[in-house]
């Protein structure tokens, strides 16, 4: 096991590349020993998203966090129209077997913890435990009249404008409706370091919200077959649209562990990093892996 002080911060690295049988490239950084552990970030971020997790975790596991398919810095050309968390996963799938990873820890925020859960339903074997921060499956938001209702919202108030913004070209604008609509308004302000890797990542998020299917349904048999032990985590502030989704998907894995960490909201894991690397990492240690 290697020391806390001994790691260096995540950013401190220079991410490698690798290119996947189907000339995907992704860049990545690992470190640490023991368990493989892939951290995978959420829409509007990349590889870098994990600092606040990476020390912590990389002394118990060996942990990689690379970016997404169009995420900075990665120049993938091909358009997707279907872009979606399924095809996320098959680029996971692949990206294990390239980096000789049989069977991973996958830790998930956000569209990275669909990501986690699309991987698991498609390759369980690859997948030896799953920590999600509140995967966006909207498709769950419709199994209660409430979240149906706030679907609907949702769509009208973020979603759409968003949409029409990409469309004419204002990917600055459509970027803060999103981060706005998704993380709360206080996290789409217009400086600081976040800011400026939101601009660095704002290709992913054009994809991903012009698709023509952003949020496919895993169905519900699907994940409570699931084997492998899940902690299902979420924001105790959390705006309503994910609130509704994330006890909705609760329901659909009685065999998962469920926490809700107070005092954040989408963000788990930049709001209370402390509190999050505590039960993710408890949680892991009890699974045994």
């Amino acid at each position: 096991m290697t020391t806390a002080c001994t790691i260096p911060p995540l950013e401190a690295h220079t991410p490698a590349r690798v290119e996947l049988p189907n000339g995907v490239e992704l860049h990545h950084v690992t470190a640490g020993a023991g368990t493989p552990l892939v951290f995978i970030h959420g829409a509007m971020g990349d590889w870098r998203s994990w600092a606040a997790q990476w020390e912590a975790f990389v002394a118990q596991h060996r942990c990689t966090s690379y970016s997404r398919r169009y995420s900075h810095p990665n120049q993938n050309p091909m358009p997707s129209p279907d872009h979606s968390a399924l095809l996320e996963a098959e680029d996971l799938h692949l990206f294990l077997q390239a980096m000789g990873i049989a069977r991973a820890v996958l830790v998930g925020s956000s569209y990275g913890a669909f990501t986690a859960l699309a991987l698991a339903v498609a390759h369980p074997a690859q997948v030896a435990a799953i920590v999600a921060v509140e995967p966006p499956m909207l498709g769950y938001a419709d199994f209660s009249e409430a979240g149906r209702h706030e679907r609907a919202r949702f769509r009208q108030a973020v979603i759409e404008p968003a949409n029409a913004a990409f469309r004419a070209g204002d990917d600055i604008t459509a970027a803060a409706l999103m981060t706005g609509g998704i993380n709360g308004a206080a996290s789409s302000v217009n400086h600081g370091p976040a800011y400026e890797r939101r601009l660095q990542n704002l290709r992913a998020m054009r994809m991903l919200a012009l698709s023509s299917d952003e949020f496919p349904l895993l169905p519900p048999a699907q994940l409570a077959a699931l084997q492998m032990p899940v902690l299902l985590l979420s924001g105790q502030d959390t705006p309503a649209i994910h609130a509704h989704t994330f006890n909705n998907v609760v329901k659909a894995m009685p065999q998962a562990r469920v926490a809700r960490v107070a005092g954040a909201g989408h963000g788990v894991t930049r709001e209370q990093p402390a509190q999050f690397n505590a039960i993710a990492l408890g949680f892991l240690a009890e699974a045994g892996v």
